[in-house]
């Protein structure tokens, strides 16, 4: 009887492609070798690595996040309610990678932390232009914020402009009007550069999207918003918890009163009537 033929099968490399004429495709992309030398410690201290490590992390969450929200804010002015609930989504997940960074923070003892700490100097974390146009496109605006970066113009006019642009909040409220929700035309017209402050008016809309049809897309909207607002909170309050454990009720490095300022911005609600609006379905 003769052995079945077996089907040809090709022969695998025994190594990947190794010998490129420059870098490597992935450096090129990935910006690896630059990534990996920013690292520039200030102190003898092993701990301040992970330190400085984290943060950096941090700020490229932060570039992550700020892209989805205003993909999600340019879809909702196009009235694409879709593809803002998609980028919604995604920044939920990657809110969870950041607040996860952390986690080799979140244990510091005031020892580990002093070790290092005043190789900080003036620095601190409220200094993040990045972070501080995440808080803009939550509506916390404040002109006040910009004067840190002053020598640094890119960061300044990027910073300006986002100060004076509607916020993520203000397109969704829009967005409501637009769609016969009974908005006065002082919020939908307000000065976008003023911190957002709650309106009855809103919260009544948010009621009735709550009180009709849950799988309506501005149903799914306050829903994927709603699920942001959390994990702002939950950011908020990982650092504060992570400040009280590493140095108590001393001032912050950048001169803020430290964890009395994280306790009063962790007490603030994002996209408040979505909250409110509970109380009355």
């Amino acid at each position: 009887m003769s052995l079945q033929a077996q089907p040809h099968e090709a022969s695998e490399p025994e190594t990947p492609h190794l010998d490129f004429a420059g870098t490597t495709p992935y450096e090129d992309y990935v910006r690896a070798d630059v990534l990996t030398h920013l690292q520039h410690t200030l102190s003898d201290d092993p701990g301040e690595m992970v330190f400085l490590v984290t943060t950096q992390v941090m700020e490229l969450w932060f570039t992550v996040i700020v892209h989805e929200w205003e993909t999600a804010a340019a879809a909702l002015r196009g009235d694409d309610v879709p593809t803002a609930i998609a980028a919604l989504k995604r920044s939920t997940r990657e809110m969870e990678a950041l607040n996860a960074s952390w986690k080799p923070l979140g244990q510091l003892t005031p020892a580990q932390f002093n070790s290092y700490r005043s190789a900080l100097g003036d620095g601190s974390g409220f200094q993040s232009a990045m972070y501080r146009r995440m808080e803009f496109l939550l509506g916390e605006k404040s002109a006040s914020m910009l004067v840190p970066h002053r020598g640094a113009p890119r960061v300044h006019a990027e910073l300006e402009k986002a100060l004076h642009e509607p916020s993520l909040y203000d397109e969704v409220v829009r967005l409501l009007a637009r769609r016969g929700h009974p908005v006065p035309d002082a919020v939908l017209h307000r000065d976008v550069s003023e911190r957002y402050d709650a309106s009855d008016a809103v919260e009544a809309a948010w009621t009735a999207v709550y009180s009709g049809d849950g799988d309506a897309d501005l149903a799914r909207l306050g829903e994927a918003l709603t699920d942001v607002a959390e994990l702002v909170w939950r950011w908020r309050n990982d650092h504060l918890v992570a400040t009280r454990r590493a140095m108590g009720a001393k001032p912050g490095t950048g001169g803020s009163a430290g964890v009395a300022w994280l306790e009063k911005r962790a007490r603030k609600n994002v996209f408040p009537e979505l909250w409110t609006a509970r109380s009355h379905v």
